[in-house]
């Protein structure tokens, strides 16, 4: 029961709602991080570093499926609001990979695209009880990518368990 100072079983209660940033308190909240960590890693890649042959651009065919299946929307979502700007996102001819953490917590997802396919890669190796399956890959066809409620179902799933990079060291 809440008595007269708004407490509930010895607990504050919390008022208020929570809200989104805006692009100016985000970019601040970046510059913060990026002070505090010291951190002067480019968020591309300049383009005098690329190999002669290397795309840094989606082709048309995947540039269509990850547009219409909306997934690179929920990626700069996720980057903006938990990341704080501080994920990369690197085009490649067939996919889109998003990478945060430094050294032994990088993280990244990769989502690509073969034929009308769309794929994410997962944290697991083994066939795991989705339909979907095929062991390291979830391969979503046309008709599910266009089911937005499966695609944030397997987003979700991937923020949760992101690949994580192994260390070459």
């Amino acid at each position: 029961m809440a008595g007269d100072n708004g407490q509930q079983g010895g607990k504050p209660q919390i008022v208020g709602q929570s809200r989104t940033l805006s692009d100016e308190e985000q970019q601040d909240v970046t510059s913060l991080i990026r002070d505090a960590q010291r951190s002067h890693r480019a968020s591309s890649i300049p383009r005098q570093d690329l190999d002669a042959q290397a795309t840094t651009a989606l082709g048309p065919e995947a540039a269509k499926v990850i547009t219409e299946s909306k997934v690179m929307l929920s990626l700069q979502k996720f980057d903006r609001d938990f990341l704080y700007g501080m994920g990369r996102f690197d085009e490649y001819q067939g996919g889109v990979l998003l990478k945060w953490g430094d050294g032994y917590s990088r993280k990244h997802i990769w989502v690509s695209v073969e034929g009308d396919h769309l794929i994410f890669e997962t944290s697991h190796e083994r066939k795991c009880s989705k339909p979907w399956c095929e062991g390291g890959r979830h391969v979503f066809t046309p008709e599910q990518w266009h089911d937005l409620r499966l695609i944030n179902e397997e987003l979700a799933d991937q923020l949760r368990r992101p690949i994580q990079e192994r260390s070459d060291d």
